[in-house]
């Protein structure tokens, strides 16, 4: 890498923290901000999973890792992670915050405990998280990034996702919000509004008959490639992105202009 493109996008002597580590977009994350040069701290409820995730990581890029017990619905975790994170490897100057689940029906038949669950944890779990980074990077009088996982669903909306849409579309508003009232403490927050990428959450529907339909009308006519998001996390946490705060960037091949 040469000295230019190193000063943009090296995270060399950086303490990062992926919530939501444990497959899909988080775990693609956690690789990708090692192999920058952070030290990672890899958070999920799913300890076993993320352990051996986080030694694959240390083991392929040479950097620190840690694996923590993190469930964004309890405020106790939150900060019990937090703690181990600065304990272990420092106090975490990049957050990823990416656990997120979906409870996809019609609106017409959302329970409250289907509404309550999914808040909870999109929207709810993401506010203890950033909320959280935000006050430890203020206390060590470091700045920092925190980077949180919406959707083009929460810049637009799609049948049977009313729930998680009203979730998203909050999560780019309390970026916004953040990005006003962290700026004086030096942190930046931003968004990232994925479109379709195959994981866990969605990959039964995009390999069903009309996931592929409804793929293929989409103007790539394809689903990301999980690295394909890379590059914008890096630039958003990076030297690269140090005057961007606020933005709600979809990644997305243009599908996001179809629905807003």
């Amino acid at each position: 890498m040469s000295d230019y493109l190193k000063d943009l996008f090296s995270l060399e002597g950086r303490v990062a923290l992926v919530a939501g580590a444990s497959s899909g977009i988080g775990a693609n994350f956690a690789r990708a901000l090692a192999r920058a040069g952070a030290d990672v701290v890899l958070g999920a409820r799913r300890v076993e999973r993320i352990k051996a995730l986080s030694d694959d990581i240390a083991d392929d890029t040479g950097q620190r890792t840690l694996a923590v017990q993190l469930d964004v619905t309890d405020g106790d975790s939150v900060k019990a992670a937090f703690d181990q994170a600065a304990e272990n490897l420092g106090v975490p100057t990049i957050v990823c915050n990416n656990a997120g689940i979906a409870d996809p029906m019609w609106a017409i038949d959302v329970t409250e405990e289907s509404w309550d669950k999914v808040m909870d944890t999109n929207l709810k779990g993401m506010w203890r998280v950033a909320t959280e980074a935000a006050s430890r990077m203020r206390d060590a009088g470091r700045g920092g990034s925190i980077v949180n996982t919406a959707s083009i669903l929460g810049l637009g909306v799609g049948p049977t996702h009313t729930t998680y849409s009203t979730s998203k579309a909050g999560v780019v508003q309390m970026t916004r919000n953040m990005a006003i009232e962290f700026q004086r403490f030096g942190v930046r927050v931003n968004a990232l509004c994925p479109g379709y990428f195959k994981t866990e959450i969605n990959e039964s529907y995009l390999e069903s008959e009309p996931g592929r339909t409804h793929v293929a009308m989409t103007p790539a006519k394809r689903v990301g490639d999980l690295k394909e998001l890379e590059a914008p996390l890096l630039m958003l946490v990076g030297a690269g992105g140090s005057f961007v705060s606020g933005v709600a960037l979809p990644v997305d091949g243009a599908h996001s202009v179809l629905i807003v």
